[in-house]
C-alpha cells in the first residue's frame, strides 16, 4: 500500500506541476477577452430583465455619486461624475459583453478606495460603498449567467484580491477623538477582517446564484436538444420500417412476376411443334436469367423480412389489389364506420405496383378515419383516367371526440412514400367543414428511375 501511495503522488507530481505552469495561459485565455456574450432573452419575460438591470444600475450610480459627494468634497464633481458613470456603465455593459464589464468594475473599485479623499475614509466596515458592492455583486451574477463555472470562480477570487489590495492600500485613518462614533485603533485589523468576509460572502453569493441559473438553463436548453434528437430519430426510424415493409410488398410483387416469367420461359418449348435449338436456347437463357434475377431478390430483399413476422401462411398470401376494395370497405362498415364508393370511368388492371399502392392508401386513410374520426360519414372516390388512377378519401367533422392517440402513426408517412416512389401526387390536409381529405394521383405504370448517363433536357 505504502508503494502504490508512492507512485501515485509520484505520478500526480508532474501533472500538478504542469497544472500550476500553464495557470496563467488558462487565466489569460479565460479573462482577457473581449467576446461579446448578449445576455439571452427569457422566454415569457423578453427583455423585461435587460430594462430592470438598466434601471438597478442608473439607480445605484444615483446613490453612489450622493455617496462620493461626501467622501470626496463638494468640488470633486469630475472625480465623482466619472467613478459613479464607470460603475454604472460597467452593469449596462455585462448585459452584452460580460467579461470587459467585470474588468472595467473592478478597476473601478480600486480607483474608488484608493484616489483622493477616500483614502481617509472612515467606514471601516466595508472596502466600499454599499451600492458599490451591489452593482459589482449585479456584475458577477451577470458574469456567471454567461460563462463557465471556472471563470467566473476565476473573476471571483480577483475580486477578492481587488478588496484584499483595497484595503491594504488604505492610508490611515483620523484620531477616533476627532470622529464620533468611529472605532478604536484596537479593533481596525478586525473591522478589515469584517470587510474582506463580507465582501467575500456578497460576490460569492452573487456568482454562486448566477452559475446555478446558468446551469439550469443549459440542462433546460440540453434537454430540448435531446427532445429534438430523439424525435428525429424517431421520425428517421419510422421512415425506415414503413420502407421495409413497402420494400417487402414489393418483393412479393416483383417475385411472383420473375416466378411466371421462368416457368413460361420453361413451359414454351412443349407448346412449339418442333422449336430450333435456336428457340431452345433462348429460352432456356430466359430462364436462367428469370431464376438467377430471382434469386438475387430473395437475398438482398429477403432480409427485410423480420424474424418475428407473420406465420408462414400469412406471408405467402397474395398482395392485395383494388378488387378486394368491397372486402375492405365491408371490414370498415363492420367496425362502425359509414363508408360510401363511387368509381368513375372504366375500370382497368394497372400494374401490380400501382394497385398495391392504391388499395394500401386506401386502407391507410379508411383507418385513420376510424381512428380519429368517430362517428363520421367517408366517401371514397376512385377515378380511371387515361393516365392513372385519382384516389380521394374524405370524410365528415367526427361527431365525438376521438379517443387519445398512443403515439406516432405510419399513415401519412406511408402513404407519401408510396405515392412519391410510383411518381404521383398526395394532397392532404383538413376540410372547411372539420373534416379530412386525402387525395392522390397514381401513374398508370410506376415511374422509371432517370438514367444518370442520360443528359438533362
Amino acid at each position: 500500500m505504502h508503494r502504490v501511495s508512492q507512485g501515485g503522488w509520484k505520478s500526480s507530481g508532474p501533472r500538478l506541476w504542469a497544472a500550476v505552469r500553464g495557470l496563467p495561459h488558462t487565466l489569460r485565455a479565460d479573462l482577457w477577452t473581449v467576446a461579446r456574450d448578449p445576455l439571452p432573452r427569457m422566454r415569457w419575460l423578453g427583455r423585461l430583465p435587460h430594462g430592470h438591470v438598466v434601471l438597478a444600475a442608473v439607480l445605484m450610480g444615483w446613490l453612489n455619486a450622493d455617496r462620493y459627494k461626501v467622501d470626496f468634497g463638494p468640488f470633486a464633481v469630475t472625480t465623482v461624475v466619472t467613478l459613479a458613470v464607470l460603475q454604472s456603465g460597467a452593469v449596462v455593459l455585462a448585459l452584452s459583453r460580460p467579461v470587459p464589464a467585470w474588468w472595467l468594475s473592478t478597476i473601478a473599485l480600486f480607483l474608488v478606495r484608493n484616489v483622493g479623499g477616500v483614502k481617509t475614509s472612515h467606514d471601516a466596515l466595508w472596502s466600499w460603498s454599499i451600492p458599490g458592492i451591489a452593482l459589482h455583486a449585479l456584475v458577477l451574477f451577470l458574469l456567471a449567467l454567461r460563462v463557465r463555472p471556472r471563470i467566473a470562480a476565476e473573476a471571483l477570487g480577483f475580486s477578492l484580491l481587488a478588496a484584499v489590495a483595497a484595503l491594504a492600500f488604505l492610508g490611515p485613518v483620523p484620531d477616533p477623538s476627532l470622529l464620533p462614533g468611529a472605532a478604536p485603533p484596537v479593533l481596525a485589523s478586525s473591522a478589515q477582517d469584517v470587510t474582506v468576509l463580507q465582501d467575500a460572502v456578497t460576490f460569492t453569493a452573487a456568482v454562486v446564484l448566477g452559475a446555478a441559473l446558468r446551469g439550469r438553463r443549459v440542462a433546460r436548453h440540453q434537454l430540448v436538444e435531446q427532445e429534438v434528437l430523439t424525435a428525429g430519430e424517431r421520425a428517421r426510424r419510422t421512415l425506415l420500417e414503413e420502407r421495409n415493409r413497402i420494400a417487402r410488398e414489393l418483393h412479393d410483387v416483383v417475385a411472383h412476376h420473375m416466378s411466371v416469367i421462368s416457368i413460361q420461359a420453361q413451359v414454351a418449348p412443349h407448346l412449339v411443334k418442333d422449336p430450333t435449338d435456336e428457340l431452345k436456347e433462348n429460352l432456356a437463357g430466359i430462364r436462367g436469367s428469370a431464376v438467377e434475377a430471382l434469386t438475387e431478390l430473395r437475398r438482398v430483399l429477403g432480409v427485410l423480412r423480420s424474424e418475428e413476422a407473420l406465420a408462414d401462411g400469412v406471408r405467402h398470401t397474395p398482395q392485395p389489389t383494388l378488387g378486394r376494395l368491397d372486402e375492405l370497405v365491408g371490414a370498415v362498415r363492420g367496425a362502425g364506420l359509414r363508408v360510401t364508393t363511387e368509381i368513375t370511368g372504366e375500370p382497368r388492371p394497372l400494374s401490380p405496383g400501382v394497385e398495391l399502392s392504391a388499395f394500401r392508401i386506401v386502407q391507410e386513410a379508411l383507418s385513420n378515419a376510424l381512428r380519429h374520426a368517430p362517428g363520421a360519414e367517408v366517401r371514397v372516390a376512385l377515378g380511371y383516367r387515361s393516365g392513372g388512377l385519382t384516389i380521394r378519401v374524405a370524410n365528415t367533422a367526427p361527431d365525438r371526440p376521438a379517443p387519445p392517440s398512443q403515439g406516432a402513426g405510419h399513415g401519412l408517412l406511408g402513404m407519401h412514400e408510396r405515392t412519391t416512389m410510383l411518381g404521383g401526387e398526395l394532397a392532404t390536409g383538413p376540410t372547411p367543414d372539420g373534416g379530412y381529405e386525402v387525395t392522390a394521383i397514381l401513374p398508370a405504370q410506376a415511374a422509371q428511375p432517370a438514367d444518370p448517363r442520360e443528359p438533362a433536357p
